[in-house]
């Protein structure tokens, strides 16, 4: 775990240590809000959505809803939230992704195999970015050589602008990040006006949805599916080379997925959610007043638990807790385990005995997101 605590301490230096060193499983932190580090209290705040929102001050509404526009899931709640997330669903259920993954990834993932077979280093960040673009890009109606490198990076440059101790953008930041949106959107926008249902441009316009709106969903898609990817899988494959749990992985795949869940329960790629009070509850012995913010420190509890063991699996306990939970589990989530299925199955079979290494490293700095800025593989 010493790599993933400077993973989390590089990408915030101050915030990081602050929230681990707190104590309890709930506290009022003056300045900051309310914070949550117990899985089952955190569970219920999510649940609980008459009392804790997504909308209202300090919530991800106060962040992006000047960046995206006011309908895109991430900023929404109620019957409006529910009847469009139930139109999306069917684009990202296991039936739809699973095979969107197989057909845009099976070529690039064949290629790393290949490469690693040969011997050749490898650096994961840049590969795992390549192919959670190709991914996202096939969902939301852009090219693959529309989501270029530079394009991805301008699209990090909006959530590394975003701390967690402030609740909103600046004006000045908001505005670079519509600029940013704005280019993103000029790809899309064929995807919307061509109507093709199998993109969420195009199913948006099919269920009435203004341009605007579709081109929100995107951006939205866009920010929140490729860095969490970017960043879990170089985390996961460190993670099973310093626990030296991959040679055992390897020799027993029945194995895979209770590392896929446990690694997502050590690293938490979102590693807190925000939540606004909108009526007096309480959460576990602390009151809480409409107008409080409500930081839920989902890296803390779900670290709880223990060490890395897929062994043990103590991840199924949570019900994907890092996914989120009730109305606002993560949508994207089928799409997002396929990904990490198929390269981890890709790394697996250009390496069968599990003797893949960990070359170089270098943890990212000053990013919303924990993760790695490059991690070089090899045999």
């Amino acid at each position: 775990m010493r790599w993933e605590e400077r993973v989390m301490r590089s990408a915030h230096p101050i915030a990081y240590p602050a929230l681990r060193m707190a104590r309890g499983p709930v506290l009022r932190v003056p300045g900051l809000g309310i914070l949550v580090r117990d899985a089952a209290l955190l569970r219920s705040v999510l649940l609980n959505t008459a009392s804790f929102t997504k909308t209202g001050p300090g919530s991800p509404s106060d962040l992006w809803t000047g960046v995206l526009g006011p309908s895109v899931l991430l900023n929404m709640e109620g019957a409006d939230h529910q009847a469009l997330r139930r139109r999306l669903a069917p684009i990202f259920a296991p039936s739809s992704v699973e095979p969107l993954v197989a057909e845009s990834l099976g070529e690039p993932l064949a290629r790393l195999a290949r490469r690693l077979s040969e011997g050749e280093p490898v650096d994961l960040v840049e590969e795992v970015r390549r192919y959670s673009s190709i991914a996202i890009g096939r969902l939301v109606g852009l090219d693959s050589a529309e989501l270029t490198a530079e394009l991805f990076h301008k699209v990090s440059s909006i959530t590394s602008m975003v701390r967690l101790t402030r609740s909103t953008l600046t004006p000045t930041e908001v505005a670079k990040a519509r600029v940013v949106m704005a280019e993103l959107g000029l790809h899309a926008q064929r995807a919307y006006h061509s109507g093709d249902e199998q993109t969420v441009p195009g199913r948006m316009r099919a269920l009435g949805l203004t341009e605007a709106e579709a081109l929100g969903a995107v951006g939205a898609f866009v920010l929140t599916g490729t860095e969490t990817l970017v960043s879990y899988i170089p985390r996961l494959v460190c993670l099973l080379v310093d626990t030296s749990w991959l040679p055992l992985v390897a020799a027993d795949r029945s194995l895979v997925e209770p590392a896929i869940a446990e690694g997502l329960r050590v690293t938490t790629p979102s590693p807190v959610m925000l939540r606004s009070v909108v009526a007096a509850d309480s959460i576990g012995p602390v009151a809480v007043r409409p107008g409080d913010r409500v930081i839920l420190a989902t890296f803390a509890a779900n670290r709880a638990l223990g060490p890395f063991d897929p062994a043990a699996n103590t991840a199924a306990t949570l019900r994907q807790l890092w996914f989120g939970a009730g109305s606002h589990f993560c949508l994207g989530a089928p799409l997002a385990l396929a990904q990490i299925r198929s390269v981890v199955d890709s790394l697996l079979d250009a390496v069968p005995d599990g003797s893949l290494r960990v070359l170089s490293r270098r943890p990212a700095r000053g990013v919303l997101i924990p993760g790695y800025a490059k991690v070089v593989i090899g045999r």
